[in-house]
Order: structure tokens, then C-alpha cells, then sequence
């Protein structure tokens, strides 16, 4: 019997159980920007992103991969439902909570190390220096874990996660949120946001 967390595992990873598999054929889903990918997110899923930011499917914490489909309606469908919009960082302090209960439990280490991406991917979102060192010795465990062939792939999570953590050490925050949170931005982050590469 499937669980009902299943639909958005599926779509969210695809049928393959290779890492680069998984991440050559949705990393477009997943990083990109698309406004079918949005609508489809919130005509599928809107309605449990809701029931996730009201609280009110904490059982499917019980189990590591309902917990792993809890923290994607927080974190990532957020952030695709209303791009450009406060509310797409609504779910993060619950998923930042959420996550490091589950961590604490050993709950992510049962999980396939693609699908653990989007648990760290949690830490490597907060505006918080202790959780993005976190969650840069998690990618780095990650990498350390990988086989030869998925070694790029987790090199690159890693180095993204070194990116933010550099930014929030330098910063205190993501300076390419100020506009959509309505932050006023300082004159070294402006000059930061000229960069290439300051934006995620």
C-alpha cells in the first residue's frame, strides 16, 4: 500500500535509484526556474504545502521517507508555489526544526544519499552561521560516502554549500533576499549582488 507521500517522491526524484541518474533528469525540477514547474508544484501539491505550514501532518515524521516528503513541502515547494514572495521562506524555521530533530533520531541516515541532499539542503537555506557549518560537514560526508562515479556530483553539493556558508559568515543573511523580504540592503551587499554568482 502506498503511502500518500509517495506521488511527491516520485515526482520529485523520478524512478532511479542512481544519484546521477536522479540528478541528470531532474536537476532542472529541482534548480531551475520554470513557470510550468510552479503551477504543476502548486496545482498538485499547494494544498499540502498548507496543511504543512498549519502543522498538521507531523505523523509523517514517524517514518524517514514521510519525513523526507514533510521537509520538501517546507523547504523546496515553498519556494516554487510563490516565487518571489515572502511566503516561499514561510516553511524554513519549521523545517530547520524538523530537521534536526530528525537528525538527532538518525532519521536522514536511512534515507539513499540523494534524497539526504534535500534534508541538508534545509541548514544550507537558514540565515544561521551555526546550521550552514552543519550543513557543510553534512555535504561533506555526503562526498566523503560517495562511490567513484557519484563523486562530481556530491563535489558539487559541497561546493555550493561552502558558497552559502561564505555568504551568511560575510553577511548574517542571503543578501538576494532583501528585495523579496522587503530588507534594506547595506552598501556592501549591494556591491555583493553586482557579483556574479550572488544569486541562488
Amino acid at each position: 500500500m502506498n503511502q500518500p507521500w509517495q506521488e511527491l517522491l516520485e515526482w520529485w526524484f523520478g524512478p532511479s535509484t542512481s544519484a546521477v541518474e536522479a540528478a541528470a533528469a531532474r536537476s532542472k525540477l529541482w534548480f531551475g526556474k520554470r513557470d510550468s514547474q510552479d503551477a504543476e508544484a502548486r496545482e498538485r501539491f499547494g494544498d499540502w504545502v498548507e496543511q504543512a505550514l498549519a502543522g498538521q501532518l507531523l505523523e509523517w515524521q514517524k517514518q524517514p521517507e514521510g519525513w523526507l516528503a514533510l521537509i520538501l513541502l517546507l523547504d523546496q515547494l515553498p519556494r516554487m508555489i510563490f516565487r518571489d514572495d515572502p511566503r516561499g521562506y514561510s516553511g524554513d524555521a519549521l523545517a530547520q526544526q524538523y530537521v534536526q530533530a530528525g537528525i538527532a533520531q538518525g532519521s536522514d541516515l536511512q534515507l539513499a544519499p540523494i534524497q539526504r541532499v534535500f534534508i541538508y539542503l534545509v541548514l544550507e537555506h537558514a540565515e544561521d552561521l551555526c546550521l550552514q557549518d552543519q550543513a557543510v560537514a553534512a555535504f561533506t560526508q555526503l562526498r566523503a560516502q560517495a562511490s567513484p562515479s557519484e563523486q562530481a556530483l556530491f563535489a558539487d553539493y559541497l561546493d555550493y554549500a561552502e558558497r552559502h556558508q561564505r555568504i551568511i559568515a560575510r553577511f548574517q543573511r542571503f543578501p538576494h533576499r532583501n528585495t523579496v523580504l522587503g530588507r534594506p540592503s547595506t552598501e556592501q551587499e549591494q556591491l555583493f549582488l553586482q557579483e556574479p554568482g550572488s544569486r541562488f
